[in-house]
């Protein structure tokens, strides 16, 4: 799913900016691998049945329930809201409750960030067979079994990485602009000098480290290690510079990324086409997402025609 609508909580003052987005998401699903044979693709705000989900659900949960969910405790104050918080944003957690159980999904592949997300469903699933009888499903949490990839953190060392705090890294990027992000990327300040002792905990670059690299890397780029606890050694004893393992990074990241964006690029040479693929998907979502409404409505007694 395209998430799209829940884009728009906090950037509607520039839905064209969550337009041109949706071409470029899908693009990154397609390019990392997503078969459209295979999976559906479709966008959010072309399913109504979503919306009509989300306001059912919203009356099995407490504002002091969405107000104590940590991820999104976060995300307020990371936007500065302050007390100006959009209540479509404030409510998104509800609306990701819908996106779940309208697919009837039993498995939901998340970021640790997420897993309040999930735990609301659940209780919205409980809730709601508990007072209407057996129809919603609840999900379990699919965690990366890689604890590094569980949360990636931003390139500027800040809180996760996030498009609408323009601290990532696209699939989209070019081979240099990766390479200007990563020697730019934060890292332990007071590492000032090559013979400083550096510190691996909360320095981003060592954080990407454990989330991509291998020990064949070693090999290829930084022979002089033999695995990524040598390096960590050496950089926390001191001796060893920031530059050096940037650049190490980057090698692993280039590798990782160079087949993605050759096959972002097919795809991007064919723009209708990923638009039909979809559509197709817009239309297959429909018809789920319409089966559970009915199932929900029929369950409520409130399919009054």
């Amino acid at each position: 799913m395209i998430a799209d609508a829940q884009a728009l909580t906090d950037n509607i003052d520039n839905p064209e900016k969550v337009r041109q987005n949706i071409i470029e998401v899908a693009l990154d699903y397609l390019a990392c691998g997503l078969d459209s044979t295979k999976s559906t693709l479709f966008v959010q705000s072309q399913i109504s049945e979503l919306f009509e989900l989300s306001f059912y659900y919203m009356n099995l949960v407490t504002v002091s329930r969405l107000q104590r969910n940590p991820t999104i405790k976060m995300e307020i104050k990371m936007r500065n809201f302050g007390k100006n918080i959009p209540v479509g944003f404030f409510t998104y957690p509800i609306s990701q409750a819908a996106d779940i159980t309208a697919f009837k999904a039993t498995t939901v592949p998340v970021g640790e960030d997420q897993l309040p997300m999930i735990e609301l469903t659940k209780e919205i699933v409980r809730k709601f067979n508990s007072l209407y009888g057996k129809v919603l499903v609840e999900p379990e949490a699919l965690l990366p079994d890689n604890k590094a990839c569980q949360r990636l953190p931003g390139i500027d060392g800040k809180s996760k990485m996030s498009k609408s705090l323009n601290n990532c890294i696209y699939l989209s990027d070019t081979a240099d602009e990766v390479k200007k992000k990563v020697m730019n990327m934060y890292t332990d300040p007071n590492h000032l000098r090559v013979e400083d002792p550096g510190n691996v905990e909360g320095n981003p670059v060592f954080t990407y480290l454990d989330a991509f690299c291998k020990n064949e890397h070693f090999s290829r780029y930084f022979p002089e290690y033999n695995n990524l606890d040598e390096l960590k050694e050496h950089y926390t004893k001191g001796g060893l510079g920031d530059v050096k393992v940037k650049k190490f990074l980057n090698a692993i990241l280039q590798e990782e990324l160079e087949p993605i964006r050759k096959r972002r690029a097919e795809f991007a040479k064919d723009i209708p086409e990923v638009y039909n693929i979809l559509k197709k998907g817009n239309y297959m979502a429909r018809e789920v997402a319409a089966n559970t409404l009915a199932e929900v409505k029929s369950a409520m007694k409130i399919n009054y025609f």
